[in-house]
């Protein structure tokens, strides 16, 4: 089996759309496979949980990291923290996962986060930008398993005009330079687009460097 970064597979050039680069279809089946039972291990580890917003509301996302640090969100706000909800600390982010990351993200400090999304086909992802990082030159790589999922990017104050794509199964997305800070967010899931998983739905894994 091919790891992400074997030079026998022939990635595709990415695609610039307002700033961020978008390589689709970048993981072959094979290697989607291979990351999915990765995230098993890690989803064992730390299960998926329902954070809450800040009003009190939970999200429509289900959610859980590994690495250094997790995302988290209660009424307290928006932050990242060294431990589960359950008191254990975050499992590693796999090897094949951290190979990703060396392969496009153009930098050479590691991710110390892992954030691990699961959209159910009714989930969906308000318009934000990622600014509880320290470090704003680092850039925030996304990876797409699953369902395909409506990704719309918008600029660097809210409002304004904006691009949507699909984002599919093995594409991979770097949001870095003067794009690092543009709103972004996904509308909806198509379900039934991808026979990944058994039961539907997406995941997105987010790597970003925290401090």
């Amino acid at each position: 089996m091919n790891e992400s970064g074997d030079n026998s597979v022939i990635r595709p050039a990415p695609v610039e759309i307002r700033g961020f680069r978008h390589y689709a279809a970048w993981l072959t089946r094979d290697e989607q496979a291979a990351l999915l039972a990765d995230l098993r291990g890690v989803l064992a580890a730390a299960p998926l949980f329902s954070p809450i917003t800040p009003s009190g509301k939970p999200m429509s996302v289900r959610m859980t990291s590994a690495g250094r640090f997790g995302w988290y969100s209660d009424r307290r706000g928006y932050r990242y923290v060294e431990q589960h909800p359950s008191g254990v600390d975050w499992p590693p982010i796999p090897d094949r996962i951290l190979g990703i990351w060396t392969a496009v993200s153009g930098v050479v400090r590691a991710p110390e986060c892992c954030l691990i999304n699961y959209y159910p086909p009714d989930a969906k992802m308000g318009m934000h930008q990622d600014r509880d990082e320290a470090d704003f030159t680092q850039p925030v790589v996304s990876i797409s398993l699953g369902d395909d999922g409506l990704f719309r990017i918008g600029n660097e104050t809210r409002g304004g005009s904006t691009q949507s794509l699909w984002l599919r199964s093995g594409d991979v997305m770097v949001m870095g330079g003067a794009a690092r800070l543009r709103y972004h967010g996904i509308d909806r899931i198509a379900p039934d687009t991808c026979a990944l998983m058994p039961k539907g739905g997406r995941i997105n894994l987010t790597l970003r460097v925290v401090t």
